[in-house]
């Protein structure tokens, strides 16, 4: 079956965009002739043990945290690689663990502890080891109106909802291992209680509710009647 024949298992993004300001977790889709898969996703703020746990318990187990760059260099998180050769060039970072209060990383409760560690301005780099169990991803300035991605997706429901401009983000996978694809997916929202969004349809809202023109200079302008 075709996406469009589901169009009733999918959620408003202003709907979902009141959901990450709850706190909840939602599904992201992206494009058929993408990835073609399902993320949950969350606001870094909202992350705790439980969440934590959830994700790693339905997902391929990769946590990732999508930041903007200027907090990645506030926190001298540089790129992986220099040449990003990965097929969507999703743009990972160094892993890292939280130092302090934590101890192996890996757990559900450290994990949390170093995603909001991430997104807490008295962070140091020295207080991050690397490599570690989460992985930060570089958000494209402009979102998903740059790059029609789950890290751009994640940061902008952040955003839109008046949080932290970061998010917690892994793809869904089915209890065989193989990745969800929306006939799984909507019936593991079902399940859970979870609603899904496209980024097609993010994409679409930002585009008709966001002012797109910004200024980047002022000049004034010689006239007949006058300087303006």
């Amino acid at each position: 079956m075709s996406r469009s024949e589901h169009r009733d298992a999918f959620a408003s993004i202003p709907e979902a965009v009141a959901a990450i300001g709850r706190g909840e977790i939602v599904v992201v889709v992206d494009d058929e002739d993408r990835e073609n898969e399902g993320d949950l996703i969350m606001a870094a703020e909202a992350a705790t043990p439980e969440k934590i746990a959830f994700f790693v318990n339905h997902t391929s187990g990769v946590i990732c945290v999508p930041l903007t760059g200027e907090r990645l260099d506030e926190l001298d998180i540089p790129l992986m690689v220099r040449e990003n050769t990965e097929s969507h060039r999703t743009a990972f970072t160094y892993s890292v663990d939280y130092m302090h209060g934590t101890s192996t990383g890996i757990s559900a409760g450290d994990r949390s502890t170093t995603i909001r560690s991430l997104i807490d301005p008295a962070t140091r780099p020295a207080d991050l080891a690397r490599p570690g169990h989460i992985f930060p991803l570089r958000y494209s300035e402009g979102g998903v109106l740059k790059r029609a991605g789950h890290t751009e997706a994640a940061v902008d429901l952040a955003r839109m909802a008046g949080l932290y401009p970061a998010g917690v983000l892994c793809e869904i996978v089915r209890p065989d291992g193989d990745m969800a694809r929306v006939p799984d997916l909507i019936e593991f929202c079902r399940e859970h209680d979870l609603l899904m969004v496209t980024i097609a349809d993010l994409i679409r809202y930002r585009r008709q509710n966001e002012k797109l023109v910004r200024r980047i200079a002022e000049a004034r302008i010689p006239t007949d009647w006058g300087d303006f």
